[in-house]
């Protein structure tokens, strides 16, 4: 079975166009087969991306898959963001670049299993985590996002009651000190987590 956060570059091609609107900018999008939500922007990517504040200086999308956050951030922030997008899945990669060039926008495109080839520190890292991935892959994202945090920087996730959203909360909270964390929406089983690196 091929999962979206494998590398699935031999998969293959179906190749679909679809638009999505955030704060009144257009934004178009390419998917195609072995990537994450190839028809449309997944609902819990919408929540998230409703749910960030203003960004500004060094911004991960972690997990981008075919660039949705990164190249939304991207689009609104422009000047005073500085955007980076990983993944571990080729072709999501492949899909980013073009996205990102389709979008008119700029943007570092790495890849990497989780933090591997990711360098620097940065004031925000996001994600919408690859729950299907397993807890063992997924927390040990979670400890290296806290390492590659500038002080006072944010960590942003979305995730389902189902998928184990209070589960994760705890292990974050461990990470993280539990009053650094702020809950910006929870509603109808969805949640966005921010933990904030205070040391």
């Amino acid at each position: 079975m091929n999962h979206y956060f494998h590398s699935n570059e031999h998969l293959k091609h179906e190749q679909r166009l679809h638009e999505y609107v955030h704060k009144f900018t257009k934004f178009e999008f390419v998917t195609d087969a072995g990537v994450f939500s190839k028809g449309q922007v997944d609902k819990a990517t919408e929540i998230l991306l409703d749910n960030l504040p203003e960004l500004s200086g060094k911004v991960l999308d972690l997990g981008c898959g075919y660039g949705c956050v990164g190249i939304v951030a991207a689009g609104i922030y422009k000047k005073n963001i500085e955007v980076f997008m990983s993944d571990v899945n080729g072709r999501a990669l492949e899909l980013a670049k073009i996205n990102a060039e389709r979008n008119g926008v700029r943007a570092k495109i790495i890849k990497s299993d989780g933090f591997e080839n990711i360098p620097g520190n940065f004031n925000f890292i996001i994600t919408n985590p690859p729950v299907h991935a397993g807890k063992a892959v997924i927390y040990k994202m979670y400890t290296e996002a806290f390492e590659h945090l500038e002080p006072g920087g944010s960590f942003f996730l979305v995730i389902q009651k189902k998928h184990g959203a209070l589960t994760h909360r705890q292990k974050l909270s461990e990470i993280y000190g539990e009053r650094n964390c702020r809950v910006p929406y929870s509603k109808k089983g969805y949640f966005v987590f921010e933990f904030t690196k205070m040391t």
